[in-house]
């Protein structure tokens, strides 16, 4: 059986994430899990990025990377592999929430997060914009 860092079997977070979650929030799953990653995100805060980065890595995400920086936003790269990222298969909005979430918390500013996905290149891109004119209060 293939396991996650040797601690949770892989097939079980499969089942969860790829077939229950669907079946339950059907034709709105994609708003419920942006909600649901925001959501997490406000009970598990990171206070910079190498943080969300470490997080990805703890909740077996995959490994996500900086890959640039703008002045209102940046553009994260999620990785894996192939039998892992699902790209295929998944939405990637709830982890789309998730950065969303922790880069407003650490800007103070309304920001939002948009997930596209790479198949031929087996990765996601995270596209964060900010709205530096709307400030947020911690």
């Amino acid at each position: 059986m293939t396991t996650m860092n040797n601690t949770f079997p892989l097939f079980g977070y499969e089942i969860l994430r790829d077939y229950l979650l669907p079946t339950i929030l059907g034709k709105h799953e994609k708003d419920i899990l942006y909600w649901a990653g925001k959501d997490i995100a406000r009970k598990f805060p990171c206070t910079d990025i190498p943080l969300i980065i470490s997080f990805f890595e703890d909740a077996g995400w995959g490994s996500l990377s900086l890959a640039k920086e703008m002045k209102d936003g940046y553009v994260f790269h999620l990785t894996n592999e192939p039998e892992m990222l699902k790209i295929e298969e998944r939405n990637f909005r709830l982890e789309a929430g998730f950065i969303a979430e922790q880069i407003q918390g650490i800007n103070g500013v309304l920001t939002e997060c948009f997930d596209e996905k790479k198949e031929k290149q087996q990765q996601v891109i995270f596209t964060v914009k900010m709205d530096l004119k709307e400030k947020i209060e911690r």
